[in-house]
């Protein structure tokens, strides 16, 4: 099976698993007995949190490689991770107040977790703004990379500050100590979900990587040509 084929399966399964987890989201799972509808809000907004810190992590780990060795594969992995962490800590600023307003009476408060996540957002417009208008393409990897490490330490403390700190952010449903835990159905519907978002992380990843291989073929070959048009 060639890479169009593969691609274009991977698109069909994503595409299936997203469809199954929104069915499950509004129709499977029970409407839950404090907050009501709106706790539905948490199928969405844990799984993106989840791969938008996942996101940073392989950015991070791919950067170090990148540093280290100075593989173009490496970076254009952290690039990828990078604009599609980008995407989904949108997806999580957007969906926690829809879901705090109702449930805490206000969209924001600058407790340890949600600062911490707007922070992580804000690095990751920073690692692409280098990426994009620094001109000196080398200076701009670096830069990224570097940035890629303290946003890695922020996604860490961004993951423990719940923990760490009391937070108006709830305390973890799973594996969060006594009396946490989740409906089986709930449970269930909570982990299509995030499968269904990790798959399509990966597919976008996967197809940006690609994207970012093809431009710099491109970018060899327009000065190739130059160069030849030059000895011309």
């Amino acid at each position: 099976m060639n890479k169009s084929a593969w691609d274009n399966l991977h698109l069909a399964v994503t595409a299936v698993w997203l469809l199954a987890a929104l069915y499950m989201i509004f129709l499977y799972a029970p409407q839950e007995s404090t907050m009501g509808e709106v706790q539905r809000i948490f199928y969405i907004h844990m799984p993106t949190a989840v791969v938008a810190l996942t996101a940073y992590s392989a950015a991070f780990l791919a950067s170090m490689v990148y540093l280290a060795k100075r593989h173009r594969t490496a970076d254009d992995f952290a690039y990828a991770s990078a604009e599609v962490g980008f995407v989904f800590c949108t997806c999580v600023l957007v969906t926690g107040p829809l879901w705090a307003k109702p449930v805490w009476g206000i969209w924001w408060t600058w407790d340890a977790r949600l600062t911490s996540t707007f922070v992580l957002w804000l690095l990751f417009i920073s690692y692409l703004m280098l990426r994009r208008y620094l001109i000196n393409p080398d200076q701009a990897e670096v830069l990224a990379a570097v940035v890629s490490i303290i946003g890695f330490a922020d996604a860490l403390f961004d993951y423990m500050s719940i923990r760490w700190f009391r937070t108006q952010h709830p305390q973890p449903v799973i594996a969060g100590g006594p009396g946490s835990g989740l409906d089986p159905k709930m449970q269930l519907t909570l982990a299509v979900s995030l499968g269904a978002f990790l798959c399509l992380a990966v597919y976008l990843i996967r197809q940006r990587v690609a994207l970012a291989r093809t431009a710099r073929e491109l970018s060899q070959l327009r000065r190739q040509s130059a160069s030849k048009e030059a000895r011309a």
